[in-house]
């Protein structure tokens, strides 16, 4: 195994070991610190952060306001305090050693000033702010404003190109690193582009030289790369170390820090990750935010499909193949294919009896009791994305997207919350990144053993 040299990153040499920063709740101050003292990059989720009540237990956030705009804005207090109280407890814990970075979506509902409000408050000590999920054109200008590193995350040299081109080279100085995560193989909300297969997927080698390349001829020839989706063994990635084409590297490891001691996820979680086997994480495009996204396939993933499955296309008159009257409820009918009115019929004596209207002039067949719990959940949106599929919310001045409500998707704040803090790991969405199986298959797991913070840092950086 060849050795790590330390790599320059937020303004420090450090282990080029970084933890990646997952979503809602997965990754807090505790580890993050943890990981930092370890002598690697901590980095704390800052979408919509925990707050600790005075006895250590997580404060329930209650949102009282009638409007979802008002939600917002209480979403947007909570979300600052919760960063600032994690990036202090990051900072505590992490006594003096690595780097603690801050993990934000770009789309998330007000990120920007989400993101303004933390640094303000946790001035000193956070070192630098990791983003992806959206383009944060505005990411280097915050970031740089209060003199804090910035982390874009990318899975094309042609993403951080428009990016550089637009915003960052206006504040190159404060460019600590650009993170390249395959859209294949990690964890939660991939980046893939339009012109890419989900089910082609791409060595990442090639892809980080063609970065590489755009970043030298940007002049930023030294500024590391870290490599983010996929990475296990760091054996595995020997090729990739003192690499010239590749240039400074780190590496970064979403899904295995989730099995730590410190790791915030409730302990049923810990233990589904243990049984996990090729092929339980699937690529899927139910998130609201119109994102790939890769989840464990459990109940909840695998009702989404089955959901989605019982779908037609529909007119309300009669049109070309959709001239088959089907009889939805009493005096409510559309036009459908012969071989569709035969599908919905059947799912219709299944007990599927609602049809609920998707924006793409299609029906999905669900039960009264899943419909009446999408109507509820969509009424009940607290904002938290810029824009939201499935409850329609944007945002912008109008507050709608201007499309229905797709029932295909889910209330994605209500279920990350529930999978953070409650044993139903069943029905809840299940973030993971592809590789998620070995924690069965490798030994350092045997027997249940879950390690410390410190004991994964040093079985990885001795190439396991």
């Amino acid at each position: 195994m060849k050795a790590l040299n330390p790599l320059l990153i937020s303004g420090r040499e450090v282990l080029p070991l970084i933890e990646g920063g997952k979503g809602i709740a997965a990754s807090d101050g505790a580890s993050s610190g943890a990981w930092a003292a370890a002598g690697g990059v901590g980095t704390f989720s800052g979408v919509n952060a925990d707050i600790f009540n005075i006895d250590g237990t997580v404060m329930e956030k209650e949102y009282k306001g009638k409007t979802r705009r008002e939600r917002q804005a209480e979403l947007i207090a909570h979300a600052i305090e919760g960063g600032i109280s994690q990036a202090r407890i990051a900072f505590e814990r992490a006594c003096g050693q690595g780097r603690i970075h801050m993990n934000i979506l770009w789309e998330m509902g007000g990120s920007t000033t989400i993101l303004k409000g933390i640094l303000e408050g946790a001035k000193g000590k956070i070192h630098g702010i990791t983003c992806g999920a959206g383009m944060p054109y505005q990411l280097g200008e915050i970031c740089a404003a209060h003199g804090v590193y910035f982390h874009p995350i990318v899975s094309s040299a042609r993403a951080f190109n428009a990016l550089w081109k637009r915003a960052y080279n206006k504040v190159h100085e404060w460019l600590g690193s650009v993170v390249y995560e395959d859209p294949w193989l990690a964890g939660g909300h991939n980046g893939l582009s339009n012109t890419e297969s989900p089910n082609d997927p791409q060595s990442p080698m090639p892809r980080v030289i063609e970065l590489r390349r755009v970043m030298r001829e940007l002049g930023l020839g030294q500024v590391p790369i870290i490599v983010a989706g996929g990475l296990w063994f760091l054996r595995d990635w020997q090729d990739w170390i003192g690499n010239p084409d590749l240039g400074p590297i780190g590496f970064q490891f979403g899904t295995r820090p989730l099995l730590t001691q410190e790791s915030p996820i409730p302990m049923a979680w810990k233990k589904r990750l243990l049984t996990l086997k090729p092929g339980d994480v699937s690529l899927n495009r139910f998130s609201p935010t119109g994102f790939y996204s890769s989840a464990v396939r459990n109940d909840f993933l695998q009702e989404l499909y089955d959901r989605s499955a019982r779908q037609v296309t529909f007119s309300p008159n009669e049109a070309g193949a959709l001239c088959h009257r089907l009889e939805l409820s009493a005096g409510n009918a559309v036009f459908v294919s012969e071989e569709d009115k035969a599908h919905a019929e059947n799912w219709m004596r299944q007990g599927f009896t609602t049809a609920m209207r998707t924006p793409d002039t299609t029906l999905v067949f669900v039960t009264p009791e899943r419909a009446a719990m999408i109507r509820s959940d969509q009424a009940a949106c607290i904002g938290c994305l810029s824009a939201c599929l499935f409850s329609s919310w944007s945002q912008g001045d109008k507050g709608t997207t201007g499309r229905l409500p797709d029932p295909r998707s889910y209330c994605i704040q209500k279920t990350l919350q529930a999978i953070a803090h409650t044993d139903d790991t069943e029905n809840q969405l299940m973030f993971a990144g592809h590789h998620a199986y070995k924690f069965a298959q490798d030994p350092f797991y045997a027997n249940g053993f879950i390690p410390t913070v410190a004991q994964l840092v040093s079985r990885i950086e001795s190439g396991d």
